[in-house]
């Protein structure tokens, strides 16, 4: 009997995106991101999320402020891909990596968001990195918009709220498409797209208290209109410009599961699994769901559109879904003398048959096969998982090796889980990339130490160190997953 393996051209890799990887915030005639004013707040609590993300106009100025902070903005540096990806492409090159995920900076091409021509050095930069891939043999997957809108959006239009938002995003995809029309063939138009609700200004560019009288949530919702109107005007460009080119969605994957089988708690379940589903339902679909514009109705949200924007989107749906998953959570009508824990951009109420990771957050690979069938039958469109991994305090040894067993345990078993739903289960999906796949800047905490890659950075929370790139124990073990095509797993 021959052992299992992914499909035939199944796509392995890894993700990065550019605000937490990257540095050379200020070089290349980049412009500042909302990202660049994004602080590390070394003295609150990990698990504390909404103290990490929370951000208001006066967070922002200090941040501007001070342009030679690279210790409390650590964004600013990332882990240096800008002057090592050369390097760093050739380490996924030993590791067999067919695509890599990887963001463009907007701020690198349109350094403002509202200029007249693009910034002919940022072009060339992911040119150079465009072509390092292709010698490799790496298929590029390449994220729009991830988590760094232009600082200009924010504090002098609005951010997303602004009409004008689309405007401007649009000019930079034909921009990128055009440029890049020969060099990359799967996009994705914004990062968790669902995100916008929990961290507005990451997202968005929405600081809250820049609508004064306004009902935020009225302001998110609108900007999250824009933001659906964009993509589908992205994935018609994409689709003019590079024949054959695929456009996906990406939003977060929360799996709820009732925490009893009280039907009270089974319907919070579902409540709160359409709370993200709305988002891609209406990226694929083309328009918006009926359960979402009865909370529209009945929580007196009013969304303003401008002619023509219901048939744009109707037009234009996105081609695969793509998606995030780390962790699963309960659901409960009444969650009094529960426990909670952190979780991916949120707090969970945890489920006590899981373990968890060193930050909270649930280990649950059977949920990720239940994820891919719930997407897949909702959708019947080809699925791309592009972020998945293990945040850990990994330990550089005095030999200079790092063993993380722990990663390739958790690794090991989230393969065989979505094998298991593309084999059994009968779901499409197109490939795979692990969440940083070299460390990276966290999103969540701003810290180094919270570590994914397979390849360690030598650099700490304060930006101190070499920067030397030094293969983990689970580089060696991915290697030969790509390799064997994952039959070495069984």
């Amino acid at each position: 009997m021959a052992k299992r393996r992914f499909p035939e051209g199944f796509l392995w890799g890894g993700a990065t995106a550019a605000n937490q990887v990257e540095g050379g915030w200020d070089e290349g005639g980049k412009g500042w991101s909302v990202s660049d004013c994004a602080k590390a707040h070394f003295d609150v609590n990990v698990l504390d999320y909404y103290a990490h993300n929370h951000i208001t106009t006066a967070d922002v100025e200090e941040a501007m402020a001070h342009p030679e902070d690279l210790v409390h903005y650590p964004k600013r540096r990332g882990s240096d891909f800008y002057h090592h990806y050369k390097e760093d492409i050739r380490l996924f090159g030993q590791m067999g990596f067919r695509v890599y995920r990887m963001s463009i900076a907007w701020s690198r091409i349109f350094p403002n968001g509202d200029d007249e021509t693009p910034n002919e050095e940022g072009l060339a930069f992911y040119d150079a990195v465009f072509d390092e891939c292709r010698k490799y043999g790496i298929e590029p997957l390449v994220t729009m918009s991830h988590y760094e809108p232009p600082l200009r959006l924010a504090l002098t239009y609005g951010g997303w709220y602004s009409r004008e938002a689309i405007g401007m995003f649009t000019r930079f995809v034909e921009t990128i498409c055009t440029r890049y029309k020969d060099k990359v063939k799967y996009w994705l138009t914004f990062n968790e797209v669902d995100s916008m609700i929990r961290h507005p200004y990451t997202t968005g560019g929405l600081i809250e208290d820049r609508f004064p009288g306004k009902n935020f949530e009225e302001v998110i919702f609108q900007a999250m209109h824009h933001q659906f109107v964009a993509s589908a005007l992205a994935t018609k460009i994409c689709h003019q410009i590079i024949p054959g080119s695929l456009v996906g969605c990406m939003l977060t994957k929360q799996t709820y599961y009732p925490f009893t089988c009280k039907p009270e708690d089974v319907l919070k379940a579902q409540q709160m699994m359409r709370s993200t589903y709305c988002y891609s339902d209406t990226q694929v679909f083309g328009e918006y769901p009926a359960y979402l514009l009865s909370h529209f109705k009945n929580n007196g949200i009013h969304i303003v559109k401008e002619t023509g924007d219901d048939e744009i989107m109707k037009a234009y749906p996105v081609d695969f879904v793509s998606f995030s998953y780390y962790m699963s959570s309960c659901a409960a009508h009444s969650t009094e003398g529960l426990d909670f824990t952190e979780g991916n951009n949120m707090t969970a109420l945890k489920n006590p048959y899981l373990l968890s990771s060193d930050w909270g957050w649930q280990i649950d690979p059977m949920g990720l096969r239940i994820s891919m069938v719930d997407l897949y039958d909702r959708y019947r469109k080809p699925l791309f998982i592009v972020e998945n991994g293990l945040g850990a305090k990994d330990v550089l040894q005095e030999d200079g090796t790092v063993d993380d067993q722990y990663r390739i345990d958790y690794f090991d078993a989230h393969f065989r889980a979505m094998l298991d739903a593309i084999e059994y289960d009968g779901v499409a999906c197109l490939g795979y990339t692990s969440w940083g796949c070299i460390d990276v800047v966290s999103e969540s905490t701003k810290q180094m130490s919270k570590r994914y890659g397979f390849i360690y950075v030598d650099c700490d929370d304060y930006g101190k160190g070499t920067y030397k790139r030094i293969p983990k124990k689970s580089f060696y073990w991915y290697q030969k997953v790509i390799e064997t095509n994952g039959e070495c797993l069984f």
